[in-house]
């Protein structure tokens, strides 16, 4: 391979990769900026984030959550999404085992429990709330920071 050809491959992916960069910065901005998220949304940042699905589209993400009952009953991927729906996902994704009325019923009720008493959910809250996009952020950066530290 000739020198140009070289320099030519190496300019393409050094252009690509900032573009998946710049495509991964615009969507947490609009996750950001959004007062409260979706399913699909949520699915897809999440399975992401846990490294079930890489790069997938909003759709994909909900159907495979749903698929795998990782979302509550009745959730739809327009329908905002709820912070006992999310926790719901964030434990079966990230297989978090959880205590034992969790491991026996694997229910969003017992998935917001476990993160409170993780503390990946602080504060006030009330487990029918929509999931703002800085929420879901903050969630999710905790849980990563509680495994990369062995505490998960």
């Amino acid at each position: 391979m000739s020198n140009k050809k070289k320099v030519t491959v190496t300019i393409f992916f050094i252009f690509l990769s900032s573009l998946s960069h710049a495509q991964t910065a615009a969507r947490i901005e609009r996750l950001l900026e959004t007062g409260a998220v979706s399913y699909a949304d949520a699915a897809q940042f999440v399975l992401e984030a846990a490294d079930v699905l890489t790069a997938p589209t909003t759709a994909a993400a909900f159907s495979y959550a749903s698929g795998q009952s990782w979302l509550p009953k009745g959730a739809e991927a327009g329908g905002a999404a709820r912070l006992d729906g999310l926790s719901l996902l964030i434990m079966r994704s990230f297989d978090i085992q959880g205590g034992l009325l969790y491991r026996f019923t694997k229910n969003a009720h017992y998935a917001y429990r476990e993160l409170v008493y993780i503390n990946v959910i602080q504060g006030i809250n009330d487990p029918a709330m929509a999931v703002s996009g800085d929420l879901l952020l903050f969630m999710v950066n905790r849980l990563l920071s509680y495994q990369e530290v062995g505490q998960i």
